[in-house]
Formats: C-alpha cells, sequence, structure tokens
C-alpha cells in the first residue's frame, strides 16, 4: 500500500533535517547553540545564587552583608547611573583609547622586531640577554617610573601597554619564524624565489598562527596595563571611575568597574579571534578539504 503525498513529504523532510544534522556543520552549529544555552543558564544561576545569599535591603536579612559583596541588582543600578549621567562612557573611551594607542604601538613593533631577528641570528644571539632581561622585569612595577617621567595623563599608561604588549608578541613572533620549515624555504631558493618572495610566501603564512597567538594573549595584558596605570595615578579612566568608587565605599561601584572591564575584554578578546578567523580563512579551508 502506497504512502500518501503529505506522509511521503513529511519524510523527506525529516530525512534532510537528520542529513543536515549529520554533517559537521549541522552539528557545530548544534553544539554551539547547546554552549550559549549552557553558558546562559550558568551565568543566571550565579547571579540568581548571588542576589539571594546579599538578601534584600528592603527586608534586611542577607547571608553575607551587601557592603562586602553588593548583588547583582545594585550592580546593575549604579551602571544604570553611570550610563545615565554619561560618565561610563567617557571612562571606558579613555581607558580604550590608551590600550588601543599602546596596542598598536607595541603589537607593531614587537611583529616587527620579531621578524627582524628571526631572520638575523647573529643580531638574535647578540641581543638575547638584554632581551631577557629587559623582559624578566615585572611591567607592572615599571609604571611609577613612566609616571614619574610622563605626569598622570594617558601618555604613562599608553608606554605601559606597549610595553607589555611588544614582549608577548615580540617572543610569540620570533618563535614562528624560527620555526619555518627550511625545507621550503630551501625549495623555493631552489626555484629561484629570492629573499622578498621567501618572506611573503612561506615565512610570513608560517608565523602568522603564531604572532595572531600573541596578540590575542597580548589583549588581556594590555587592558590590565591601562587599568593599573589609571589605579596609580589617574583623573580619568575605568582605573579612576573604579578608585573612585572604592574611595567612597561603594562596593556596587567597585563591581560596576570590574564587570565592565570584564565585559571589554571578552569583546575585544572576541574581535581578534574573528579578524585571525578571517586573515587565516585559508588554513581553515585547507583543514576542512582533509
Amino acid at each position: 500500500m502506497a504512502a500518501s503525498p503529505a506522509i511521503e513529504r513529511e519524510i523527506s523532510a525529516e530525512a534532510s533535517l537528520m542529513d543536515a544534522q549529520s554533517t559537521p556543520q549541522g552539528r557545530f552549529r548544534g553544539d554551539r547553540w547547546r554552549i550559549l544555552l549552557l553558558r546562559t543558564g550558568l551565568l543566571l544561576l550565579i547571579l540568581g545564587v548571588w542576589q539571594l545569599i546579599s538578601g534584600n535591603p528592603k527586608q534586611g536579612f542577607a547571608l553575607v552583608d551587601q557592603f562586602w559583596i553588593s548583588s547583582p541588582s545594585l550592580i546593575a543600578t549604579r551602571l544604570a547611573e553611570w550610563i545615565a549621567a554619561g560618565s561610563l562612557w567617557f571612562h571606558m573611551a579613555i581607558t580604550l583609547q590608551e590600550m588601543a594607542a599602546g596596542f598598536i604601538i607595541g603589537g607593531a613593533s614587537g611583529i616587527l622586531g620579531g621578524v627582524v631577528l628571526g631572520r638575523r641570528e647573529l643580531l638574535a644571539k647578540t641581543l638575547d640577554p638584554f632581551i631577557m632581561g629587559f623582559n624578566s622585569i615585572p611591567k607592572l612595577a615599571l609604571a611609577p617610573l613612566f609616571i614619574l617621567w610622563f605626569g598622570i595623563g594617558m601618555e604613562p599608561k599608553i608606554v605601559l601597554v606597549a610595553t607589555s604588549t611588544f614582549f608577548l608578541t615580540f617572543l610569540s613572533t620570533y618563535s614562528g619564524v624560527r620555526d619555518t620549515d627550511r625545507e621550503l624555504v630551501d625549495i623555493l631558493r631552489l626555484m629561484g624565489g629570492n629573499q622578498r618572495q621567501i618572506f611573503y610566501r612561506v615565512v610570513l603564512p608560517s608565523a602568522t598562527p603564531w604572532i595572531f597567538a600573541g596578540l590575542k594573549l597580548a589583549v588581556p595584558y594590555s587592558l590590565i596595563s591601562a587599568v593599573v596605570g589609571e589605579i596609580m595615578a589617574a583623573n580619568r579612566g575605568l582605573g579612576f571611575l573604579l578608585v573612585n568608587a572604592q574611595g567612597q565605599f561603594d562596593t556596587a561601584g567597585v563591581f560596576a568597574a570590574i564587570v565592565v572591564l570584564m565585559v571589554m575584554g571578552l569583546v575585544i578578546n572576541a574581535a581578534v579571534n574573528r579578524l585571525e578567523h578571517y586573515l587565516l580563512r585559508w588554513r581553515t579551508a585547507g583543514n576542512s578539504e582533509h
């Protein structure tokens, strides 16, 4: 007995759905939504427990006094006040400017230095103890010196961010250049390739994943450096906003500034990941072919 056209269409649709879910792309989409739901549920659970133990100030009951841990509702209220007053955007813009300027300067100089020393072995061996010596200095310990030199404006924060970013990108880029497959270099040289062609066709593609690894590692450190500089001496920026709230014993304000910094770090790191995925799409395409 033949099935009706409606039943056949339903069976065909279900089969197509199962085929789509069985493909790597389908499984990836399913896993992505599942992970997103799990993360959202975990975040809501944390916020709910936090609100519960901090209590309701109107009822006067709390497992932990709000002076110590504040509460999600009070933090949201403080953020809303800062947004309405415009102060949050102002201080966030200052911190982003310091971070971006230092990140660009330090990242560009670190990549350039890593490429140059990675291709000049004699120069690298000569400068190695000096570079390792400067790198062993805790970068945050340089903040008082930079403030002494440049004052309390944006300049010392930019220099501090650039210094932290430089060494992370330099060491990663240098390792990537030195890790280039020598056989590929020799083959291209035998085919008549010059140094420029060897660099752009072999060395740079080989070192690019290392460069992005250094940049991704430098993102949180650049934000930390900018904020620490502001905490030590500043009259604007998120670090100043945090210290100002602490000086007024405003626990909700301190947590609100921390939340903003955490969200900023996540967004910037996601942007770097997207840029890496775009620039290295050739590597993803090559892996999918296999």
